[in-house]
């Protein structure tokens, strides 16, 4: 007898990117699903269509790049969103409408204004109405684990009577513990005969740090879908970590002898891609992509580790995808051999992107003595961008010092005219930003800046990440360089080209429906 079969849904896209300072572009959004199709993860919630103009787009194109999963789409049970779900997801091979409405007394009360008997009916309607349009559609209770038990088994049972073939119990607020979730899926399944006809699905909260847990027990009770994001992002402190749930689910056989489609070898690339996108990145000691999840400093460990691996890892970093090694490439490399170190990566570039990612490349090559695969990782996201480049940097030069104001000269070319321009600042980087907002016209304020070194050593490359307010339009950017002012500059102009592009988008966009 096989193992039962677990459906991995992934909705970093939409409940992640609701994380602050995760939000993503369409592009971006594109790019993060096609690796979740390489993952292997069974559905893509690619986003919330009805919320925004820019929602609608990725989820259209997130539906047409990616043909294996199903691609959800996020509605509330009211006809309009319904139908612009519908029409983002129309192009889709596999559509699924994912369509929702809160149950708990102090949602209906204090949100809906609702009573009991509305809300089944309006979550009927919704259900019916979708139905009509697809016939994969999901039904989530949202804060099912504070609704009422009796008029939960009432909501399902309706659901699925309307045409639900998938129906999900939220923990919406991180709210249950294990014992408590496993009973109320236990419950659901003994209480509602029709639950066989559809599959009974999770989507857990870590507030109070029990998302995966919740999830595993869930599962173990009778859960044949979890819901989870990459690196765990999402909504407060985030969702079930899909790496996590996946990775217990493969190591832990023993006691959970449930399958999935993953596959395991992609999970580093997938969360490396999302930090590197969204400039969000793990804390080091984070279970199975975190720096330290491998690491062994004791010399106790280390002795046992070099004995047997087993004896202090219960899995191996192959085993996720994760490598350790140097590379043996530098500045007399060509681009046939660089290439082939993006494909060994997962990575496969076009005659455009590699000749980009080659002059970034050798550029590198000769300010390090070692390239690193995190070297090659930050190069790759540079080749692999899709925002035209209104404005690219020519030059930049910045002095500071602790007696002197910091000033700043940066060059730009628009595509036709190379401009300079000098301005001063509280710093370097406030210098080099003014001075771009000068030759743009733009004038942002940053709202958030990171700086991380993802190589070792004295020539470390450093990546930047900004995100920046343009007199209330948002965006982000980000650039990676041995010369952190020179990154600062690049990853700035990278939030002001995004910026332009998303400008230019939205214009294209009303134009058509006008």
């Amino acid at each position: 007898m096989g193992q039962a079969r677990v459906s991995i849904f992934d909705t970093t896209l939409r409940d992640g990117e609701q994380s602050p300072g995760c939000s993503m572009n369409v592009d971006e959004k594109v790019r993060m699903a096609r690796q979740l199709d390489l993952l292997g993860v069974d559905i893509i919630e690619a986003g919330f269509p009805v919320a925004s103009e820019d929602d609608f787009a990725a989820v259209q194109a997130v539906a047409r790049a990616c043909r294996r999963p199903i691609i959800a789409g996020l509605c509330r049970a009211l006809p309009q969103d319904i139908t612009r779900a519908w029409e983002a997801l129309r192009g889709a091979a596999r559509p699924r409408l994912h369509t929702f409405l809160a149950t708990s007394d102090i949602h209906l009360h204090h949100k809906l204004n609702k009573t009991r008997a509305e809300a089944l009916e309006m979550a009927v309607a919704g259900v019916r109405m979708a139905k009509s349009l697809t016939a994969d559609v999901e039904f989530s209770a949202e804060d099912a684990t504070r609704t009422d038990v009796d008029y939960l088994c009432q909501v399902v049972a309706a659901v699925i009577e309307a045409g639900a073939t998938v129906v999900n119990i939220p923990d919406t607020v991180g709210y249950a513990i294990p014992s408590e979730f496993s009973q109320l899926i236990r419950t659901l399944l003994a209480r509602v005969p029709d639950l066989s006809k559809a599959v009974l699905s999770v989507h857990c909260h870590d507030d109070l740090g029990l998302a995966v847990a919740n999830s595993l027990a869930a599962v173990e009770a009778g859960a044949r879908q979890v819901e989870c994001t990459i690196n765990g992002i999402g909504e407060r402190a985030g969702n079930a970590s899909l790496e996590e749930v996946v990775m217990a689910l493969q190591v832990r056989g023993d006691r959970l002898p449930f399958g999935t489609g993953v596959v395991p070898e992609q999970i580093t690339r997938s969360s490396q891609l999302l930090s590197n996108i969204t400039g969000v990145h793990v804390q080091p000691n984070k279970a199975i992509v975190g720096r330290n999840a491998f690491a062994h400093e004791a010399g106790i460990h280390q002795h046992g580790v070099l004995q047997h691996r087993r004896t202090y890892e219960i899995m191996t970093p192959e085993s996720v995808g994760a490598r350790t090694q140097s590379l043996v490439l530098g500045k007399h490399s060509g681009r046939h051999a660089l290439d082939q170190r993006f494909k060994e990566m997962g990575f496969t570039l076009s005659k455009a992107e590699l000749e980009k990612a080659y002059k970034i490349f050798i550029k590198l090559a000769d300010q390090k003595k070692e390239i690193f695969e995190e070297d090659l990782l930050a190069i790759v996201q540079d080749g692999l961008a899709q925002i035209p480049e209104v404005w690219k940097l020519r030059a930049v030069q910045a002095t500071a010092g602790t007696s002197a104001t910091s000033t700043a000269l940066v060059t730009l070319w628009d595509g036709e005219v190379e401009s300079t321009e000098t301005a001063p600042g509280d710093g370097p980087v406030n210098a080099v930003c003014t001075a771009i907002d000068k030759l743009t016209g733009l004038r942002g304020t940053l709202l958030d800046y990171a700086v991380r070194s993802i190589t070792m050593g004295a020539d470390a490359v450093g990546e930047v990440f900004v995100h920046v307010d343009f007199g209330g339009s948002a965006a982000s950017g980000k650039a990676a360089s041995t010369d952190i002012v020179d990154a600062s500059a690049r990853a700035y102009l990278n939030a002001v080209n995004k910026l332009l592009y998303a400008r230019g988008s939205r214009a294209l966009q009303s134009a058509a429906s006008a």
